[in-house]
């Protein structure tokens, strides 16, 4: 499968000029900020005719923008392994267009033009035609995996995510997802303007180099938990998932019954534990 190479780490930012205003008078500075920019997703396979087709659109961060389409694909459902996609690679022609090509045999049975959509930084199941469906698919799913860890271990991730996120520091406007085994390692970050693009960007990599499922992980959001994150964890296999803000009432009904240890608000010294807390000493 054909890739692009991963863009520098400086990529995503950009410099502005601002007035840093304040009771004390005024200065004018530079100032860097994340980049948000559209992204579109074409898909290509026979099923669909000579022409590729729109999947959609998104707001991201530019960079990764591969292992973003392949997360999305995955976390759809159109795709289950790395061999379903031929070749995933940003177009030379046509700026913030990801080109997506499936193989012969992928089961297209989505309907295509009823599945697009467009969507902010922050949307996850947006273009999704059914919500019902999505919930019946996610309710589902059963995490597996047998592996615990301790309390203290979780609530140290936080500060070994943020030392690993170059843009957060600065920018200070940068959502992440962080990749943790239970040892507390970290495995793998991805960054993105959208909660739900870093979180795609993290399991379309792990996608693409043959990872999945993610049995026995930990996964760690900057943001807070919705139930398109939870959906998202389950289909990737995750064991725990922990974000630093909170969670919705449907992410953790939905991690309830799926067998999914939920954590949110996690600090220095206490987090709240909203399911499944046995996986955790």
């Amino acid at each position: 499968m054909a890739t692009a190479s991963p863009p520098a780490a400086a990529g995503g930012i950009s410099t502005v000029q601002i007035v840093r205003a304040g009771l004390d008078g005024r200065r004018d500075l530079d100032d860097q900020v994340v980049v948000e920019a559209p992204l579109e997703f074409q898909l290509h396979h026979p099923a669909l005719g000579g022409e590729s087709v729109s999947f959609g659109g998104t707001m991201r961060t530019p960079g990764d923008d591969e292992w973003l389409a392949a997360g999305l694909l995955y976390g759809e459902g159109l795709v289950s392994r790395r061999s379903d996609i031929v070749a995933i690679e940003s177009s030379t022609r046509r700026p913030n267009v990801v080109n997506v090509r499936l193989d012969p045999g992928v089961d297209m049975h989505f309907d295509a033009p009823a599945r697009r959509f467009s969507a902010g930084s922050s949307c996850g199941i947006c273009g999704t035609t059914s919500l019902d469906a999505a919930i019946a698919r996610a309710a589902a799913t059963r995490v597996g995996g047998s592996a615990t860890t301790e309390l203290s271990l979780l609530l140290s991730l936080p500060g070994r995510m943020r030392t690993a996120q170059p843009r957060f520091g600065d920018t200070g406007g940068i959502h992440a997802a962080a990749l943790f085994d239970m040892n507390g390692t970290l495995l793998d970050i991805a960054e993105d303007v959208g909660r739900h693009n870093a979180f795609d960007k993290l399991v379309g990599r792990a996608l693409i180099e043959e990872r999945l499922p993610l049995t026995d992980r930990i996964v760690l959001l900057s943001g807070r938990a919705s139930f398109e994150l939870v959906q998202k964890a389950l289909r990737a296999g995750v064991a725990i998932l922990a974000a630093i803000g909170a969670p919705s009432s449907l992410a953790v009904n939905l991690a309830e019954v799926a067998n999914l240890t939920l954590a949110g608000f996690l600090r220095e010294r206490q987090c709240n534990l909203y399911t499944h807390a046995e996986r955790l000493r």
